[in-house]
């Protein structure tokens, strides 16, 4: 009966010893895959900084909105190139109070606009600086010195998967990043995937899919790195989600109750040999 007391002791005892060396090397592997640009050094700074700084523009793409105004010396000249300011009043009050608002150009199919006096303009694939310099080129017979702005309405990305906070977000900026986008969501969960983020893209009506290392530093010159509009990003889960916290308190109570098994044979064993 010792044997079997020493046996089953000795069997709980390892149990433990296992289970909290998997803990402990879990949590030293998963930290370390939790960690964004590991490569990262000194030496990478010149390099990084010429890509992030570098002129990214986005393109207009069929479907954005956009608005474009167009100034002059005399505002009376360009009146006819812009589209009228829309005024309406809220029919939820009384008040005489009306909001003005800036109508917008939508980018067709085949990615132009009607453009007032002019009419079609392609400026589908260009960024905002071609697309102003294309304005401004077909305005000169008709004005001099005009000056083009243009802004995108409906500048979105959607982040995806294991995030904290997914859905769609409304950029005002049109200089996004990827991190920019995760950081809108909330960051990634401990169970996403760092080393395979999937970008989305839409580009000249094909779907491009791109997988970006956030464990490298790599990313900072990827491509993929500035966002497009309507890009989608998703995070994939890893492989530990299976072991969340729940299954480690499961474990953990396994343990437990093996213990207070073994607690109780040693007692009814003691009994039986008093």
């Amino acid at each position: 009966m010792l044997h079997i007391m020493s046996y089953l002791q000795s069997f709980i005892y390892k149990i433990f010893t296992i289970l909290l060396f998997a803990v402990l090397l879990s949590g030293c592997s998963a930290r370390k895959k939790l960690t964004y640009f590991r490569d990262l050094t000194a030496a990478d700074a010149d390099s990084i900084n010429m890509a992030y700084h570098s002129n990214h523009e986005s393109k207009i793409m069929p479907g954005d909105m956009l608005t474009i105004i167009v100034t002059g010396v005399d505002p009376e000249v360009v009146a006819p190139f812009n589209l009228p300011v829309v005024s309406y009043a809220n029919p939820s009050t009384t008040q005489l109070a009306t909001t003005l608002n800036m109508q917008a150009y939508l980018v067709d199919t085949q990615g132009e606009i009607i453009f007032p006096v002019i009419g079609k303009i392609k400026l589908g694939g260009l960024t905002k600086s071609e697309a102003i310099q294309k304005i401004t080129d077909l305005l000169k017979p008709y004005l001099s010195d005009p000056i083009i702005t243009i802004n995108f309405l409906n500048y979105k990305i959607s982040v995806m998967g294991e995030v904290a906070r997914p859905g769609q977000y409304t950029i005002n900026n049109e200089r996004v990043t990827i991190l920019d986008a995760l950081a809108l969501a909330g960051d990634m969960t401990p169970y996403g995937k760092r080393n395979t983020v999937l970008v989305a893209r839409e580009n000249n009506g094909k779907m491009e899919f791109q997988r970006i290392n956030l464990n490298s530093s790599d990313v900072f010159t990827s491509p993929y790195y500035f966002l497009q509009q309507n890009d989608v990003v998703y995070v994939e889960p890893n492989n530990v989600r299976a072991v969340s916290s729940q299954n480690l308190s499961l474990y953990l109570s396994m343990v437990t109750t093996l213990a207070s098994l073994a607690t109780v044979i040693v007692s009814v064993v003691s009994l039986n040999k008093k």
